[in-house]
């Protein structure tokens, strides 16, 4: 009772005159949003006041927007003119959450608007305003992916940026748009690598993710030496150890030369971009967050030599020291780095140990790195650690445990007897799952030295009296059956005890037991020939049809009559052949083809949108494609000639600054100055010093000289520069004295140029370090530059089409109200829908479906004569017609998918073969369980199949070929909207209530004159029904009016029902009026569903 007049008092503060009133009104409203409540009615009372002079009012109202202009799209884009407004607002806050807004109504019909306001923003003199901007790109993009090409653009301009602000946002903008176009990255990685430390911490994951691939793409292989070191150690050993021939020797002293010869290859030396980008992120694996620790470590692990993955080790650790779910993602990861580089966690063996506080996954995860960490010299200690686990009360903990010793024993040959009598011990444990587990362990390793351990085997024989977990039933029969031999007194009492309990045995144990009957036969008849005939006969009339089946195949191989055919010469051969023994493997051994710390790795299954890590190249592309600093000299030279008068007004001391400057960013930057190169190429020789001394000093030799080419390179270029520059003066001072029209010329480029640097100098202000501002500075004339060829470019251009661009200016600017699609509201409450939305704009809509996959549990369909329709006719099929009906049945395999009922017909006079499906060619997010094959179609019969298809809420078409054993024929089944649902029961007070939550956009009404014969309840009911698969709301009273009422004259029919795939609800009514007159109403989450609904049922309701 109290929640809607607080509502009218927020919307008479709201209406009020007085800001204090108003601001204190959306503090209120934020803050319920905060708190998760819904303050979605108050949007009108709110939207108006976008317009407001106050500040501090308009950033909350648009705090309030971008949270609701997606549900009220109808209203967002009546007041779309002041967001357009709002992007040209003083207040950089204001105009990014403008943006913001702008970008957050989803509607197709304002992407060009979007496109505009984007390309604006990306190049405002605020960074936060060109932070939004990139954010704004993804949205636009999945919104209209044919804007790509325009966005790209966008983003190369954003990647250009100077900022940290920017960075992180436009490189996830460049991961969703682009991810392809490492072209793009080249001129911007060093300076990347350069401002990565300064990054806002979820934008140093994304780059740091980038640059893992992009360097994957651009350096060599760092760990490439140590196989070709490998094989030369290899062909020594051979040399030395082969004195016995002389011809041998030869063959070895050429082997030798060769080895030598591949170790003399042009030794390994780190790229100075691949070092640059190790040691900036080196820094980071001290960050407080986690995500920023675990990208820098897995680059590490994929790009770093082996010598240098180690530092990696003791910050992973620090982590474990975390949330539960942080150390769940750590340890997963760890498990993975575990296998290859084992020595790399040995040191912190401890950190790995279990605590009982730690949960299940924890502790199993933990296990699997002790496992993998396992080695001849800590072995002992885990062990130890093994013992005292077995003893937890959680008891998928200790089976991990069990089978972890499992894996030690069989990695550590060493340790494998001790291990076997440890889980022995284990077999005399009260509780019954700890010698289950550990029956199936000991079995495995029993298999790799069956003949020393008969005793073990003899002694588990015994246990069959008391275990009687199925699982270690059958490990102990299959262990007596395989090894018979062994233990040929006390098999066939096995077999005996076994024959008695046979028909209360579970499936699996069954089946043990008739192997174990075969292979008795097969060694020991005289004893259990006729044993073995009467659990055949049990098995022979058992419920199961495996057990079934075994029993026939096994008497007719072991028992041979005249029928049987050659194979039971072969039984003995079958029943009692070696098993080769199971090799215990770790489950994260095949995970590092994944990127670590991906969701894909965690999951061990291939995620949407993961980005596969790219191979390293065989040999490295031309690092001269990151060469920023040759373009920016050349550049500085042409602004001096272009530009004599900032030269003349700048004082004495910005020419001083200048003339510091420019051996200050030759020598110091990282970008390409020899000194750079010099250094991190020493490191690289110092990183990889796994390599031999001898390689180690001819890449030092190689790096000096390559340091005095390029100091004499640099000296030449500056001689030629200074000469350059002195021709261009004389250049200049001739010019002067030319005519006066290219003087106003001139004039004008240098105001938009001088506008342009003042912008930027701004932006330089908020620049943290002097090598930024000095890499700034070039970045600044490399714009410039930019500038003039494009001006060059558009001159040279025919003069037809910057006509063309004036008029699509004029389109996008032009308000959206004042498009012929958009009707005046008829009145000052909220208008429906369908009012305001034309159909263009509905068909707009109809890519937007958005789909969660929530499963329900299906209810009944109503029953209504099933509609089906031609798949493929006749003629075209040369005799075979295919027929499909949506059987509205809940499809088994996977409740998302639309069951499709197909009728095939064959009416050739041939039998049509193998019918199947192939080609399946889908919309994305559509998937389809196709039909099983069916084989033989025999001259005149029909055969019937059921397929499943997930058509993501849409009526999109899926595209396959129908093949036979012949032919192939492309056919499409698109569905109507109303098989788009299944039918849910909701009593009529559930119905009400979810119909008020669905108002405003999501509800679409119609009047109608009802067909003649459609106006009972019944027909009613059955039209509506057949048009959709929607179920009837039964009536109830209503009990809110105080005096009874009776039975309605006019009812009023609900149905309701949800979408297959997201499970958005979709709720119908039909409420008759006089002489035939109705009103239609749908409500649904999905607008383009219930617009495409409305005309379905109108025409079911009126023909």
């Amino acid at each position: 009772m109290f929640s809607p007049f607080r509502h009218d008092d927020l919307k008479e503060m709201l209406d009020s005159n007085k800001d204090s009133l108003k601001l204190e009104a959306m503090k209120r409203i934020v803050a319920m949003i905060a708190r998760g409540k819904n303050a979605s009615d108050l949007f009108p009372a709110v939207v108006k006041n976008v317009a407001c002079k106050n500040i501090e009012v308009k950033k909350l109202v648009y705090v309030y927007l971008v949270r609701y202009a997606e549900e009220q799209q109808d209203l967002a884009l009546l007041s779309i003119s002041t967001f357009q407004r709002g992007l040209k607002d003083p207040n950089q806050l204001i105009r990014a959450s403008a943006l913001r807004v702008l970008s957050s109504i989803r509607v197709t019909i304002i992407v060009p608007i979007m496109m505009l306001a984007i390309k604006e923003a990306a190049s405002d003199m605020s960074p936060y305003v060109r932070k939004t901007a990139a954010h704004a790109i993804p949205k636009l993009y999945s919104l209209d992916p044919e804007q790509k090409d325009q966005l790209i653009e966008v983003i190369e301009k954003l990647l250009a940026d100077k900022t940290t602000l920017v960075a992180g946002s436009v490189v996830m903008a460049f991961e969703e748009v682009c991810p392809e176009r490492i072209d793009l990255i080249h001129k911007n990685y060093r300076k990347l690598c350069n401002l990565l430390i300064d990054v806002e911490e979820w934008g140093q994951v994304v780059i740091i993710n980038m640059l893992t691939r992009y360097a994957r793409t651009q350096f060599l292989n760092p760990n490439i030496n140590e196989s070709l070191l490998e094989e030369g150690g290899g062909a020594d050993k051979t040399f030395y150890g082969s004195d016995e021939d002389e011809d041998e020797d030869e063959e070895e002293k050429e082997k030798k030369a060769e080895a030598a010869a591949m170790a003399k290859r042009k030794p390994y030396v780190m790229d100075p971009d691949h070092r640059l980008l190790l040691r900036n992120t080196k820094p980071l694996l001290q960050s407080r967050n986690a995500a920023v620790v675990m990208a820098v470590a897995q680059l590490y692990f994929h790009l770093a030599p082996k010598a240098e993955v180690g530092v990696i080790a003791k910050a992973l650790v620090r982590l474990l020291r975390s949330h539960s779910e942080v150390q769940y993602v750590v340890l997963q990861n760890v498990a993975t780095m575990t296998i290859k580089r084992r020595g790399m966690f040995e040191p912190y063996l401890k950190s790995f140990y279990i605590r009982s506080t730690d949960p299940t996954q924890i502790k199993i995860l933990k296990l699997e790195v002790l496992t993998n960490l396992a080695n001849e010299t800590n072995i002992s200690t885990i062990l130890r650690e093994f013992q005292t686990y077995i003893k937890s009360m959680d008891k998928d903990f200790v089976a991990a445990t069990i089978q972890a010793i499992g894996r030690c024993a069989t990695n550590i040959g060493e340790v494998r007897d001790t291990c076997l009598n440890g889980l022995v011990q284990l077999l005399s444990n009260r509780d019954e799952l700890v010698v289950a587990e550990s029956v199936v362990v000991i079995k495995k390793l029993l298999q790799m030295q069956p003949e020393k351990h008969s005793d073990i085997i003899k002694h588990m024989a015994k246990l069959t009296d008391n275990i009687q977990v199925p699982m270690a039933r059958a490990s102990i029969l299959w262990l007596i059956g395989e090894y018979c031999e062994h233990v040929p007194k006390i098999a066939p009492d096995v077999l005996r005890k076994m024959a008695k309990s046979f028909t209360n045995e579970e499936d699996i144990v069954k089946l043990q037991i008739l192997n174990l009957a075969a292979k008795l036969y097969l060694t020991n008849s005289k004893q259990t020939k006729l044993l073995t005939q009467y659990v055949l006969n049990l098995a022979k009339y058992d419920q199961n049809y495996d057990i079934r089946d075994r029993a026939r195949f096994i008497r007719q191989l072991i028992v041979p009559t005249e029928k049987s055919g050659a194979l039971s010469k072969y039984a003995k051969k079958l029943f009692l052949a070696l098993k080769p023994a199971p090799v215990l493997e770790s489950p994260f051994k095949d995970r590092d083809h994944f990127q670590l710390g991906s969701l894909s790795h965690l999951l061990n299954a291939k995620a949407g949108g993961y980005q596969e890590l790219p191979d390293w190249p065989e040999s490295a592309p031309d690092p001269s494609v990151r060469n920023v600093e040759v373009f920016a000299l050349l550049e500085r030279v042409t602004t001096l000639t272009s530009v004599p008068e900032w030269t003349k007004c700048s004082s004495r001391e910005k020419r001083k600054e200048k003339k510091v400057e420019k051996p200050f960013y030759s020598d110091s930057e990282g970008e390409s100055g020899p000194t750079e190169s010099a250094d991190s190429e020493s490191d690289s020789a110092s990183g990889s010093e796994s390599g031999s001394e001898g390689s180690g000093s001819a890449s030092e030799s190689e790096e000096s000289g390559g340091v005095s080419v390029s100091e004499e390179e640099e000296e030449e270029e500056e001689e030629e520069k200074k000469t350059k520059k002195r021709e261009l003066k004389k250049a200049v001072q001739e010019s002067e004295s030319e005519q006066s029209s290219e003087e106003e010329d001139r004039k004008h480029e240098r105001k938009m140029k001088q506008q342009k640097s003042d912008s930027e100098s701004e932006s330089d202000e908020e620049e943290e370090s002097e090598s930024e501002s000095s890499q700034s500075e070039s970045d600044d004339s490399e714009s410039e530059a930019e500038v003039r060829k494009k001006k060059k470019a558009a001159e040279s251009k025919p003069p037809s089409k910057p006509a063309k661009k004036e008029t699509t200016k004029e389109k996008k600017e032009m308000s959206l109200l004042d498009l012929d699609d958009f009707e005046p509201a008829p009145s000052p409450q909220v208008t429906p829908v369908n009012n305001l939305f034309s159909n263009s704009l509905v068909t707009d809509l109809e890519g937007l479906s958005l789909s969660e996959a929530v499963l329900l549990p299906a209810t009944i369909a109503p029953s209504s004569a099933l509609k089906s329709y031609e798949l493929l006719h006749r003629i075209t099929g040369e005799g075979l017609s295919v027929e499909y009906c949506f059987s509205r049945q809940p499809f088994s395999p996977d409740a998302n998918m639309v069951a499709v009922q197909m009728q095939f017909t064959n009416s050739s006079a041939s039998d049509t073969k193998s019918l199947h499906m192939e080609d399946v060619k889908l919309q994305s997010g559509m998937r389809v369980k196709e039909f099983p094959e069916i084989e033989l179609l025999p001259a005149g019969e029909t055969a019937t199949a059921v397929m499943g298809i997930d058509f993501c809420d849409s009526t999109q078409a899926a595209n396959f070929q129908l093949c036979t054993h012949t032919r192939k024929f492309f056919v499409s089944i698109q569905p109507p909207v109303g098989e788009l649902m299944r039918p849910v029961f909701l009593t009529e007070n559930e119905f009400k209530k979810e119909q008020g939550q669905l108002m405003g956009m999501n509800e679409i009404t119609e009047k109608l004159t009802l067909d003649a014969k459609c106006r009972n309840e019944h027909a009613i009911v059955q039209r509506v029904t057949t048009a959709a698969n929607l179920s009837r709301v039964p009536c109830g009273s209503d009990k809110e009016c105080s005096p009874p009422v009776p039975p309605p004259e006019h009812p009023v029919h609900r149905f309701a029902g949800r979408t297959v795939t997201s499970g958005s609800l979709v709720l119908v009514t039909v409420a008759t009026r006089e002489e035939g007159a109705a009103q239609l109403t749908i409500n649904c989450e999905k607008m383009v569903i219930g617009t495409m609904l409305v005309k379905d049922i109108l025409l079911a309701l009126t023909q």
